[in-house]
């Protein structure tokens, strides 16, 4: 799949999962299509929600080819508004429109750098409830998310540093600022709060 696409889909993950009911006719259609296997279909399938359903679909589809993407919006026919949000996406890919110079106000040699313990322990207080959507664009599977929100039922700055570490310790060198912001910015969170968290 085209980086442009899985990066569409990696922003709008969590309106994904929200408005798409996979079942009845994404998944058929993928299938059809040859873009799931019966496996893939099952394991979706499997999952105890729509929400979660939705999710698993959109870490599969990234892996599934070139066809993936173009199939898996054939397949909104009944969810046009959908369709019709990622298509406006695609017309003005991120980094085109207003405040994409935001960027520019943190220095290269921060914006190359892996945050600290403190730093991520900052940010998880500002995140509120928008952690859950910066970790999914930071690719942390829903189950590892499920684990962090367990772990802390009442606790939501708990939850968020957790998920935090989590990231960096698997992405290691990758867990950089600049990949921080990129997420931010997925989520609609003001590049500020980060800056605000670097000084």
């Amino acid at each position: 799949m085209d980086s442009v696409h899985k990066a569409v889909l990696r922003k709008h993950r969590v309106f994904l999962s929200g408005e798409l009911l996979v079942s009845d006719t994404i998944v058929p259609v993928l299938f059809q299509e040859d873009i799931l296997s019966q496996d893939q279909v099952e394991d979706i399938e499997s999952q105890p929600t729509n929400r979660l359903k939705t999710l698993k679909l959109l870490d599969l589809l990234p892996t599934r080819g070139p066809r993936a993407f173009q199939s898996f919006m054939r397949s909104l026919e009944d969810f046009s508004w959908v369709r019709d949000r990622l298509l406006l996406e695609l017309q003005n890919p991120p980094g085109s429109g207003p405040g994409s110079t935001d960027i520019l106000q943190i220095p290269d040699s921060v914006l190359r750098k892996v945050p600290s313990d403190r730093e991520l322990s900052r940010l998880a207080l500002r995140l509120g409830a928008q952690w859950e959507e910066v970790l999914m664009d930071l690719g942390l599977s829903t189950e590892a998310l499920f684990r962090c929100r367990a772990d802390h039922v009442l606790n939501a700055h708990g939850a968020a540093l957790a998920g935090l570490v989590q990231w960096r310790r698997s992405e290691g060198k990758a867990a950089t600022v600049q990949r921080l912001l990129q997420s931010l910015q997925a989520a609609d969170v003001h590049p500020s709060v980060l800056m605000e968290v670097l000084t």
